[in-house]
């Protein structure tokens, strides 16, 4: 993602795609034949907002369908999508709205599960301010809200609310002016920013942006439609492979955070606990069973493409949403 919302992490970050080639901890082979090599491209630096395709890697799902799978770290400027739509590698992971961004390009890819069902994205605020939820901003004065404009969450929000009272600054990156100041808050993700500021002594709250109605799926497992049209065994096996790990991952994550944690030293093994807490709320909210995680529905891709064009993000008629995303992997899963 292109917003540094591990800013403490940069400094110890492995370098972009110095995994080695023994990327799976378990069997390279199986009993008859040798795996199939696939790379999945993550679109961000390893954390815990990946840790389900690395349990499904750690723990051998991946290998018991088949695949070895190579992770491919991500970063700023990274173009996971761009990559996977010109068919340099077989999978990705990114955002809805940013995969919905490319498609209006003509870059045909498609999603074809998502282990969030909700966005983690929220305004990270303190709780002294007395912010309960987002449209309360509208009337805080003075307040000052940091965050990247450009990005679609970013311009829903300043369509939706009169935010004329605050001070709209860019956002910076890190959480240290966060911390200097508690009428001010900030873009930050709920697995993350507010662990950050939660060890260095401060009262963060997290206003989540899906309460606000803007909750476009994240993580998707992406890939282009021409591998599904040609090698649907494959992507049914990496998807199937994806919902284990993501099972396990939520269920027994140490193992995962471990091995996260040697791909990348900035992200600490309590990071990493703090992140698989929030990120089962998110996974699977209240009365979400377990065996529906992956799921997606129709309904949520239309109102992510009417609100993108609602702010102008893309062009009308510029992306049908039925074309950006697959249910086919999942009824067979």
């Amino acid at each position: 993602m292109t917003c540094c919302r591990h800013w403490l992490g940069l400094l110890l970050l492995i370098a972009i795609g110095c995994q080695p080639e023994s990327d799976s901890p378990k069997t390279p082979m199986t009993k008859d034949k040798a795996l199939v090599p696939v790379t999945l491209a993550l679109n961000w630096y390893p954390e815990a907002e990946h840790g389900g395709f690395y349990a499904a890697l750690v723990h051998g799902d991946f290998a018991e369908e088949g695949l070895m799978v190579t992770i491919r770290p991500g970063g700023p400027n990274v173009p996971v999508i761009p990559d996977v739509a010109s068919g340099k590698i077989e999978f990705g992971v990114d955002n809805a709205d940013k995969l919905l961004l490319v498609r209006a390009q003509q870059a045909d890819v498609v999603s074809v599960m998502s282990p969030l069902q909700n966005s983690p994205r929220c305004i990270m605020v303190h709780k002294k301010s007395g912010l309960t939820k987002i449209e309360e901003l509208a009337s805080a004065k003075p307040f000052t809200l940091a965050m990247n404009q450009g990005q679609p969450f970013a311009q829903y929000l300043m369509k939706k609310l009169n935010l004329d009272n605050i001070q709209v600054v860019p956002f910076p990156g890190g959480i240290a002016q966060f911390m200097d100041d508690p009428n001010y808050g900030q873009q930050a993700y709920n697995f993350s920013e507010p662990f950050l500021a939660e060890k260095q002594g401060g009262d963060p709250h997290c206003l989540m942006l899906s309460d606000f109605g803007f909750n476009a799926y994240t993580s998707v497992l992406l890939t282009r439609r021409e591998l599904i049209d040609q090698q649907p065994d494959l992507v049914a096996k990496m998807t199937r492979a994806s919902i284990k790990g993501w099972k396990k991952y939520l269920s027994a994550p140490e193992e995962t955070n471990k091995y996260i944690h040697e791909q990348n030293e900035g992200m600490g093994l309590e990071i990493l606990a703090f992140g698989v807490q929030a990120l089962r709320t998110v996974c699977l909210p209240d009365g979400f069973d377990e065996n529906r995680l992956g799921e997606m529905t129709g309904e949520r891709w239309q109102t992510l493409v009417a609100q993108m064009i609602e702010i102008g993000s893309i062009k009308p008629d510029s992306v049908k949403a039925d074309d950006a995303f697959s249910l086919k992997f999942l009824t067979a899963k």
